[in-house]
């Protein structure tokens, strides 16, 4: 069922998921469409989000905003700064001096050239926002000796996540302590839950797809949304994704068909990252059950693999 609408004001609005977006002064939603998709999802009752580019918004945007209740994400160096909710950074280097808010979301877009600054990063960030959404945005690149040095700094963010935990710190970092708190699968759910309505008024399950392939849209404001082979945006239709339990995973639906061509299938890489970030949870969890009151219907049993696919034989 769908639940989120994302509106991106411009076309060059900021990226805050693993796609690239390289468009320069693109168009920027009409006052028409923005009515428009504000009445869809009040029609729908959607929670909204914009995604702001770094420009200013042109006169009259800011007032049809602010008729409804909304999720503000922005871009760090965004050149009006509004009441944001959600900030992203691209790379290390934006968030070093940026001031967030204790009630502010942090995502930090990062390549793996800078995923050994990440406990340093976190350690400066910790008590000063609500919450630090990392995205590795090569995370298809990555090779046997770099998941080494991945767990390795895991490791050192779990220790931090453990002492934060046991000293009531509640600063969250989405690699290590949502599988914590996890039962199920919670994912990005583009394409399902999600969906993304672009400048030329066209839905879309986010705004990778629409980088791809403008063409390639899931209906529009007039037509309304018509999303082709839904079933495969779905968790069920997902024959890897439903028998794992790294259930912080975003199984990303556009990553996966830029590495598999499936949306509903991941990648190696992808599996392994997650596994060993739902590995060093697990050690996290294992520290702190008996210390710390903490949900106990949550279980993160140790397994021997890091790619589920190398059990499908037993499903």
């Amino acid at each position: 069922m769908l639940k989120y609408l994302v509106i991106q004001l411009a076309d060059d609005a900021v990226s805050y998921c693993h796609y690239e977006n390289v468009t320069k002064g693109g168009q920027f939603i009409s006052t028409e469409n923005l009515k428009a998709a504000i009445r869809f999802g009040m029609v729908e009752n959607l929670n909204i989000q914009f995604v702001y580019p770094k420009r200013a918004l042109p006169v009259g945007y800011a007032e049809i905003i602010e008729t409804i209740d909304h999720t503000k994400i922005l871009p760090c160096d965004a050149s009006v700064v509004y009441d944001s909710h959600i900030v992203v950074f691209n790379g290390v280097t934006e968030i070093e001096n940026y001031k967030l808010s204790k009630e502010q979301i942090a995502i930090l877009r990062i390549g793996r050239n800078e995923i050994d600054e990440l406990p340093r990063i976190f350690n400066a960030l910790n008590g000063k926002c609500a919450r630090v959404n990392v995205v590795i945005t090569d995370i298809d690149k990555f090779t046997d000796s770099e998941f080494d040095s991945y767990k390795a700094t895991l490791t050192q963010l779990g220790n931090t996540v453990k002492a934060n935990i046991l000293a009531g710190d509640n600063t969250q970092l989405n690699l290590l302590t949502d599988r914590l708190v996890l039962k199920a699968m919670n994912n990005c759910n583009a394409g399902d839950e999600t969906v993304t309505l672009m400048p030329n008024g066209k839905f879309y399950p986010c705004a990778g797809f629409y980088y791809d392939n403008a063409e390639e849209d899931f209906g529009d404001l007039t037509r309304g949304l018509q999303i082709k082979n839904r079933q495969l945006f779905k968790l069920d239709y997902a024959p890897i994704c439903r028998h794992c339990d790294s259930y912080h995973c975003r199984r990303c639906a556009w990553l996966n068909r830029k590495t598999t061509l499936e949306v509903n299938t991941p990648s190696h890489e992808q599996c392994v990252v997650a596994h060993l970030e739902r590995n060093e949870s697990g050690r996290i969890l294992q520290y702190i059950k008996d210390d710390f009151e903490y949900n106990t219907e949550v279980n993160i049993p140790q397994i021997s693999y890091l790619d589920p696919f190398e059990e499908h034989k037993k499903w």
